[in-house]
């Protein structure tokens, strides 16, 4: 009887996890071989997208321009309409949009970037890894192990494959709410901060601990530096004391890429970072059905040894200084939430 009610148990929380789309990673386990970095393809396909997106744009201004200049064009809006098109067309808003829809569109939590990541035949292999079930720390809730992200290697960094629809799809929502905060007279750090509230508030709801009952600072990062990527497709960004010129410029009434940018280090590179990963910038577990103590016990029992080995001469001290330094993004609050009960790599594998 037991046995049985165990069973439905599970069954009853792969079906809610599944229904809520609660897509969680585990990168205290790591891949049993090196997973190969997969940066330079992602990056091809991250600037073939943004290339069609403007090239889009593009033609339409094409079209609605020669209405305008050509009387006895057919198949013409009146002038006014054709007027209000092209000043959005020509606007920063309508090129972080045409991105959106080819990287971080879909039904949340999918995008077209994030199926990409997971079902494309990369080039260098190993490319994906996803922990077993028996050695993952949510063993005991297959609930979430059922929505586990599988792990990438980008530019020497290792995090699940859900950042990316963090980036794209909720980056753009941060974008929004961001242009929403300033067109009401908000500054420019408070429509950050505007954000960042929205993004701790999907977190402990609809996107983390309501439904999953993990609150993921890696997430917010994501997110985070989501509304940077979008923002420097058009404008000029500051990066700790780097200055990152706009991706793309208008240039005689089109879109092109920026000649001033070196591309194939401006895209995606400058985002990916330790922060995306949740073993090194900590999530905090609910203590509701006891995950918060069984992912502690997972990770000192399973993983502990490998972190070990990977890094033999990092000590407790190591891993605290990069999980303290993780808290901002190069100094700038990206939503980062503190916890006393936090499971690091420090204090789990080198504690008491």
């Amino acid at each position: 009887m037991s046995r049985f009610i165990h069973t439905l148990l599970c069954f009853a929380l792969l079906i809610s996890s599944s229904a809520a789309f609660a897509f969680e990673t585990d990168q205290f386990n790591l891949p049993e071989k090196p997973l190969a970095d997969i940066g330079a393809e992602v990056h091809d396909y991250i600037r073939e997208n943004i290339e069609k997106a403007i090239e889009k744009i593009n033609r339409e201004i094409n079209v609605r321009q020669n209405c305008l200049d050509n009387e006895q064009a057919k198949n013409c809006e009146s002038a006014a309409k054709n007027r209000q098109r092209l000043n959005y067309l020509r606007s920063e808003n309508a090129v972080a949009r045409a991105v959106f829809n080819r990287l971080g569109a879909g039904i949340v939590p999918f995008t077209v970037s994030g199926s990409w990541m997971e079902s494309h035949r990369f080039a260098a292999q190993p490319a994906r890894y996803k922990t077993s079930l028996k050695e993952s720390i949510y063993a005991t809730f297959p609930g979430n192990y059922l929505t586990i992200s599988e792990m990438v290697n980008l530019y020497g960094e290792q995090f699940g494959t859900d950042k990316i629809a963090h980036i794209f799809q909720q980056g753009y929502t941060y974008l929004q709410i961001y242009e929403r905060a300033l067109a009401k007279g908000l500054s420019k750090e408070a429509a950050t901060k505007k954000a960042n509230d929205w993004g701790r508030m999907s977190e402990r709801t609809f996107y983390g601990n309501l439904v999953s009952g993990v609150y993921s600072n890696a997430d917010l990062a994501a997110n985070f530096v989501g509304l940077k990527f979008y923002q420097n497709l058009t404008r000029e960004i500051k990066i700790g004391e780097q200055i990152k010129l706009p991706l793309v410029v208008l240039e005689n009434g089109f879109w092109k890429f920026n000649e001033n940018v070196e591309l194939s280090e401006n895209l995606l590179k400058p985002y990916v970072t330790a922060h995306l990963n949740e073993a090194l910038n900590p999530s905090i577990y609910t203590r509701i059905f006891e995950l918060h103590s069984s992912v502690r016990g997972r990770v000192v029992k399973r993983a502990c040894a490998e972190w070990r080995d990977l890094q033999p001469n990092r000590s407790k001290t190591d891993y605290d200084e990069i999980s303290l330094r993780l808290q901002t993004w190069h100094g700038e609050d990206y939503g980062f939430t503190a916890n006393k009960s936090f499971i690091t790599i420090g204090n789990a594998c080198f504690g008491d």
